[in-house]
């Protein structure tokens, strides 16, 4: 694949050559004191351009993995986040969080038989509904429902300034054309779940700034799996963004999750199913 030249690196030649060849123009046209006058108005110019690029380009190698976040957050809602009540349909499963003052509540519903279930998730506590009757959960389970209904929450740039989340900026990388920003994401035993060896890389547009793909290792009884997502059907709904994945898994095995942008970039990954958010609705909550 023939090497792709980022955007700003092409704007910023064309506006070279402009005022190159704007310069040579009058430099013809003009006689020899009006020549000096032009020379010297158009050189400072070109001097200023240089410098703000050069400066740009600084400035955008400077970015640590919590600027790049930070960024990622606020093109994708910001503070809207943090306040806010979100209902959606998940496979024939309705979702509700909400999100205030630092607190967060989850609900899950849907119908199992004949009965509704519903299950409550908070920062402290756990509880399942069945019908109209609170259910006592056994132990082992409350772990796997919990983090079933926080999973379905967690695969977007929100959450990742948590105080369990270690945040690692790696190496730029080009997917289709596109030069992103590479971040690796661990997490702390304390605060970090039942699946807090998890870990998760995101890729941001060094433009945009917004999270169009990510993967994700976990851990299966044989080892270890991997999931790599691609984001598409981008909505913003009342100032926040939603995207729906295509979810992929790598068929070769020895396939290390840092390398899985690079096997996706070359279509080596098989898809295995989607992730589609129906009838996404967003209340922003007055503080």
């Amino acid at each position: 694949m023939p090497k792709v030249i980022p955007q700003n690196t092409i704007l910023n030649n064309r506006i070279f050559l402009f005022l190159n060849t704007f310069m040579l123009f009058f430099y013809k046209l003009c006689d020899f004191n009006t020549k000096t006058v032009y020379m010297k108005y158009i050189s400072i110019a070109l001097l200023a351009f240089l410098v703000f690029s050069c400066k740009n380009e600084a400035d955008t190698k400077s970015l640590s993995a919590d600027d790049i976040v930070n960024k990622s957050i606020a093109v994708s809602g910001g503070k809207h986040f943090e306040s806010s009540m979100i209902k959606f349909i998940f496979r024939d499963k309705s979702y509700v969080a909400k999100r205030l003052k630092g607190e967060t509540s989850m609900v899950r519903m849907f119908m199992d038989k004949s009965d509704t279930i519903t299950d409550f998730l908070s920062n402290s506590e756990y509880k399942r509904l069945v019908g109209q009757v609170y259910t006592k959960v056994a132990d082992s389970m409350v772990k796997k429902y919990s983090a079933s209904v926080n999973s379905v929450h967690y695969f977007s740039v929100f959450g990742l300034n948590d105080n369990s989340v270690n945040k690692t900026l790696l190496e730029d990388e080009q997917i289709k054309g596109v030069d992103y920003y590479k971040v690796k994401v661990t997490f702390n035993e304390e605060g970090g779940g039942e699946d807090y060896e998890d870990v998760f890389v995101y890729w941001i547009d060094k433009q945009l700034f917004k999270l169009n793909y990510l993967a994700y290792s976990y851990s299966e009884n044989d080892g270890v799996g991997m999931r790599f997502r691609e984001a598409y059907n981008e909505r913003y709904v009342n100032d926040l963004r939603f995207v729906d994945y295509n979810n992929y898994k790598a068929e070769d095995t020895s396939i290390q999750l840092l390398d899985l942008g690079k096997v996706f970039d070359n279509n080596q990954l098989q898809l295995l199913s989607k992730i589609e958010l129906e009838n996404v609705n967003v209340d922003l909550i007055d503080n």
